[in-house]
């Protein structure tokens, strides 16, 4: 009588662990949960990746800059504006018909 007991506590406890088990990889927190983790840190690493390369170009765009010539260069292409002696030819606004 006293090893049919145990052997019924036995299996009411592998039961009860294995449904436990169960729930909690098919949980909230569980094996979905996981693959999702995975995805989000693959994402941020993808855009880290990107970040650098930013960073870089940024970082060689300012050493650039720090020549004379460069710096020149921008301030005319943005004001639109020419140095002496320089030719300007006036394009018709291919929009206008």
């Amino acid at each position: 009588m006293k090893e049919r007991l145990a052997r019924f506590a036995y299996a009411l406890a592998f039961v009860l662990v294995a449904i436990y088990a169960v729930a909690t990889l098919a949980g909230p927190k569980g094996i979905a949960a996981l693959f999702e983790k995975e995805r989000q840190i693959q994402a941020a690493d993808k855009r880290n990746a990107e970040l650098e390369k930013d960073i870089e170009r940024t970082k060689q765009r300012i050493d650039r800059l720090g020549s004379q010539t460069e710096q020149e260069r921008i301030v005319e292409e943005r004001l639109n504006l020419v140095r002496p002696g320089d030719k300007v030819f006036m394009l018709p606004d291919s929009k206008k018909k």
